[in-house]
């Protein structure tokens, strides 16, 4: 009884007496989260902004990436209106970078810009930026946890962009992301948003031919996929012919003119197609007006077609006869 009595007294001594005697491995510190501090003290810390950004910029050119982000965390959390911090938060970023944690990465450029809206190498802090989005756009996964490989999302990618945009639109590379917030719409088949983007740059970058060519013809493009879908969308044909024109008509000299052009004749040739079987039917159901509707649609859509020569033979049967006319055979 008496040994289990010292045995339990023992127990609660050293329970009592660990957190005396023995420093805590992790401590947690308001933005710098939880770190790991070794029994001899933090030697990575420094008593100056300057001295604990050095340190941090040591440590990374040394590739002490965990421990690169530890010191200039604690530049940015300690000392967030000296002339470091700026540089310190970029820093942190280009660790998580170095780490293939681009999203992370990501999340703490974009930090450093809306922090340090004035610091120096915003356009290069854009570019990486830019960078990292452009992986994600050609099928990196994003991570789950920010550690485990998990899905690529062409709408994260579209919003990475978008934050780009809006950090500097008339940067180096705020055109092309913006026309890259199209590319990942279409990626993800949502045509109409697609659009949306590609009509938003070339109206803010119209007075730079070369992207507001781009964007025209790309929303063409755009509306010519949204129209080949399962079922036929005629309203999106009318709408990449009519793209399709503007594009010919303000870019006249492009090299993609031509094709422009033939993919006119196509679309045409397809809602003439599309108007035939629709006066068809009208005529099967003897519905003569309604036939004659379409007949006439066929001739306006694609003059020179096929299909414009046969509705033309029908309009004239349809006008001269008020019996039941036959069916085209």
């Amino acid at each position: 009884m008496n040994r289990r009595v010292a045995l339990w007294a023992l127990i609660l001594i050293g329970v009592f007496a660990w957190p005396l005697t023995c420093p805590a491995p992790l401590v947690y510190r308001p933005g710098e989260g939880w770190t790991y501090e070794s029994p001899g003290g933090a030697k990575w810390q420094r008593g100056r902004a300057k001295d604990q950004y050095d340190y941090a910029k040591q440590a990374y050119d040394e590739k002490k990436f965990k421990l690169a982000t530890k010191a200039a965390r604690r530049t940015v959390s300690r000392w967030p209106l000296s002339e470091y911090a700026a540089q310190a938060q970029y820093l942190v970023g280009l660790c998580y970078e170095a780490r293939k944690w681009d999203e992370k990465a990501f999340k703490e450029f974009q930090k450093a810009i809306e922090k340090y809206p004035k610091i120096q190498n915003y356009e290069e802090i854009l570019a990486q930026q830019f960078a990292i989005a452009q992986r994600f756009l050609g099928g990196q996964w994003f991570k789950l946890w920010g550690v485990i490989p998990f899905f690529p999302s062409m709408e994260k990618t579209a919003d990475m962009f978008t934050k780009i945009v809006r950090n500097g639109p008339y940067s180096k590379v705020g055109p092309q992301a913006q026309l890259a917030v199209g590319t990942a719409r279409e990626k993800q088949k949502d045509y109409y948003l697609a659009v949306k983007a590609y009509e938003k740059a070339a109206d803010t970058y119209h007075d730079d031919d070369k992207i507001a060519a781009e964007a025209l013809f790309r929303a063409a493009e755009a509306y010519l996929k949204q129209a080949k879908t399962a079922e036929y969308d005629q309203g999106a044909a009318a709408s990449a012919i009519s793209t399709y024109t503007d594009f010919i008509t303000l870019y006249p000299n492009d090299s993609r003119v031509e094709q422009a052009r033939k993919t006119i004749v196509e679309l045409r040739t397809e809602q003439a197609r599309g108007a035939f079987r629709i006066a068809q039917f009208y005529e099967k159901k003897r519905r003569w007006d309604g036939a004659k509707v379409y007949y006439n649609e066929v001739v306006s859509k694609d003059p020179k077609s096929e299909f414009a020569a046969t509705a033309r033979k029908r309009l004239a049967a349809l006008s001269k006869v008020k019996s039941p006319v036959p069916t085209t055979p």
